[in-house]
C-alpha cells in the first residue's frame, strides 16, 4: 500500500508516534511493504506556520523525513489541476492539494481530519 501522510501525521511521527498515532496508522507506516510518501505541500505548510509562530518544527525537517525512510513527492501540474474538481467540503488549501495528490497518484491518505472523509479518497485513520 502507498501511504501519503497528512502534515500533522508527519509531525506526530517525528515527535511521539506511539502516543499520538492510532495503532493502525503505526502499523501502516512501519510496514516495510508500504511506501510512505510526504508531499512537499507539507513542507510548505510547516514553513508558513513556523514563520507565523503558529507551529514549532525542526529546522532539519527534510533530513528527518529522509532519515525516516519516507519518499518526498513534488507537486506537479496534474496535482494542482485536480483541485478544481474537488467539492468544497474543506477550504484548507494545503489539505485540498494533499487530497488531490492522493487522488491523482492513487494513494491512501493518512489523516485524522474527519472533513477529508467526504472526499472519495482512501483514508487510513491516524
Amino acid at each position: 500500500m502507498n501511504l501519503l501522510l497528512d502534515t500533522h501525521v508527519l509531525l506526530w511521527w517525528l515527535d511521539d508516534p506511539t502516543t499520538l498515532l492510532s495503532e493502525q496508522a503505526l502499523t501502516g507506516i512501519r510496514d516495510s511493504d508500504n511506501q510512505i510518501i510526504v508531499s512537499v505541500v507539507s513542507a510548505w505548510e510547516v514553513a508558513i506556520k513556523k514563520a507565523l509562530n503558529k507551529l514549532e518544527a525542526p529546522e532539519d525537517l527534510k533530513e528527518m523525513i529522509v532519515d525516516s525512510g519516507f519518499e518526498l513527492m513534488p507537486v506537479d501540474y496534474e496535482h494542482a489541476w485536480q483541485v478544481k474538481d474537488l467539492p468544497l467540503h474543506h477550504r484548507d488549501p494545503f489539505d485540498r492539494l494533499l487530497v488531490s495528490q492522493a487522488k491523482v497518484e492513487s494513494l491512501t491518505f493518512v489523516t485524522r481530519d474527519s472533513w477529508l472523509k467526504a472526499y472519495n479518497v482512501p483514508i487510513l485513520e491516524a
